[in-house]
């Protein structure tokens, strides 16, 4: 019997992915569960990946001609009544402040006191109290496009939480903007979706599906909801990202009017869409392995790391002065719009406990460097996208004129395969019976990893819809744009129907 190869990380992906998952996330010092339940702290290197995301997220709003604007945490509560189907979509999940102050009692223990005329609700999304500030920011067509984002923290009191991916309180941005016509509107929900597409794509290596939600699975008062969906290494579906077009839903409750070139006061057309920290989740779960995370270049927050061997106190120095001088000149050398950013690790530790906290922390290049390489003037380079022990030497000179080639090689290897993985395990179904077999586990005590993406004929009923995620656990991911024209037999009832992603979800 062949012995199995051991991994930095415990259980493995196959083995046990949630717990997996949690493992990678501590191994690369990410985030740890915080003292306050259901929240997270997000440590340096997690918050880092966060940074870069927000940094090139914020470029494209910026692009698009959106600006940045921040609005109060707190909701009076009778906004949220204003609009019957969004209170209802999140009214389970409100945190609700209902006192000002803090007394002592006669024991010394302190309680509530002061209480509010009017409960506030903590912020779990702002359309509301947007939208108030909006119908005072508008009043004429001159005032159109009204194009505004807000960077900012929301709180959802989820029961069942998992760093990153769900979490009662999390970091997101969420742009809301207000046009003069249903047309503009519906362009300015498929422009951000392309962009949150592109940026998954470009910059996560992280390949979507872009599309509508079916009407179940709709933002609470929306006319209707897009999405981008990644396939995870489990198979499941994980929504990266969500643009939606409001009609006028929002504007009548709030009364966002304007007064038209002709003289008529009409109401507004709105839309909303965000991201969240749920992508650096995505990120773990989409490209690393069994030894910790795995991170494409563009959105690490260190390109590579320089690890001195210094195996004899003699040559320590030497080592480290030409360690520095090298991170000097690498530093010197453009990726992106920016610099090359450097790691010196130049820690009292041996050379090999280094090495495999940087593999666990996901950083895209090691860079070692020992007396030999010196005499040699090389470097001994690994990459993450390989096997750990798969190393190269380069000349120095080669090494720091070429760091930019290969960190794009990295990306586009990572890119590539995560798309081989999604078109591996993207299937098209025909029938009801090769649905169910395709999301049925082999082993239903310890389900396997099993399923993925279900490209299939769906007539979209809710009711119907409604039945299948309750009995398989499998929902409708999004109504792709690609193929949103084409007519298909729904699988289930042989009628008419739209070509769907089934998949199960995060």
């Amino acid at each position: 019997m062949s012995k199995q190869a051991k991994t930095a990380i415990t259980p493995t992906r196959a083995e046990d992915y949630p717990e997996w998952y949690q493992q990678v996330v501590k191994a690369a010092d990410l985030a740890e569960i915080s003292p306050v339940r259901g929240c997270m702290v997000i440590k340096p290197w997690g918050y880092a990946i966060w940074e870069n995301i927000q940094r090139e997220l914020d470029r494209r709003f910026k692009e698009t001609g959106h600006k940045n604007a921040y609005f109060p945490l707190f909701i009076p509560m009778n906004f949220l009544q204003k609009e019957a189907d969004h209170v209802d979509g999140f009214a389970k999940e409100c945190a609700v402040v209902t006192h000002s102050r803090l007394e002592a009692d006669s024991d010394g223990k302190l309680q509530p006191a002061g209480a509010l005329e009017e409960p506030l609700i903590v912020r779990p999304t702002s359309e509301t109290i947007i939208g108030e500030l909006f119908s005072k920011w508008v009043q004429s067509y001159r005032d159109l496009p009204l194009l505004i984002n807000q960077w900012a923290n929301v709180v959802r009191w989820e029961m069942r939480t998992r760093i990153f991916l769900r979490t009662a309180e999390f970091l997101w941005q969420e742009g809301h903007t207000v046009h003069a016509t249903n047309k503009q509107a519906m362009e300015e929900t498929r422009l951000m979706l392309q962009v949150y597409a592109d940026f998954a794509e470009s910059f996560m290596a992280m390949p979507v599906i872009s599309g509508e939600k079916t009407e179940a699975e709709r933002f609470p008062g929306a006319d209707a909801t897009f999405a981008i969906e990644a396939m995870m290494q489990d198979r499941k579906a994980l929504q990266a990202g969500t643009s939606h077009f409001l009609g006028q839903n929002f504007s009548k409750s709030s009364k966002i009017t304007y007064l038209s070139a002709d003289g008529k006061e009409e109401y507004a057309w709105t839309t909303s869409w965000g991201v969240s920290t749920r992508l650096v989740g995505g990120l773990i779960m989409a490209h690393s392995d069994d030894d910790g995370l795995v991170l494409p270049p563009r959105i690490a927050p260190s390109h590579l790391v320089i690890i001195p061997v210094t195996p004899k106190e003699e040559s320590r120095q030497e080592v480290l002065d030409y360690c520095n001088a090298l991170k000097k000149d690498l530093q010197l050398q453009a990726f992106l719009d920016g610099k090359i950013k450097v790691e010196l690790d130049d820690r009292d530790l041996r050379g090999g406990e280094k090495a495999w906290e940087w593999i666990k922390k996901g950083i895209p290049l090691r860079v070692e460097v020992g007396p030999r390489d010196i005499v040699n003037d090389s470097v001994f380079v690994g990459r993450r996208d390989r096997a750990p022990k798969d190393k190269q030497s380069y000349k120095r000179d080669d090494f720091v004129s070429q760091i930019g080639v290969l960190l794009d090689e990295i990306q586009d290897n990572l890119l590539a395969k995560a798309k081989a993985y999604a078109k591996e395990h993207t299937r098209e179904i025909s029938s009801e019976k090769d649905f169910i077999e395709f999301f049925t586990p082999q082993n239903k005590n310890d389900p396997e990893i099993h399923g993925g993406f279900a490209s299939m004929g769906f007539c979209c009923d809710s009711a119907l819809e409604e039945k299948i995620a309750k009995q398989y656990k499998v929902t409708v991911r999004c109504i792709p744009n690609a193929t949103a024209n084409e007519v298909v037999p729904c699988a289930f009832t042989g009628q008419p129907g739209k070509r769907v992603i089934f998949a199960k979800s995060y």
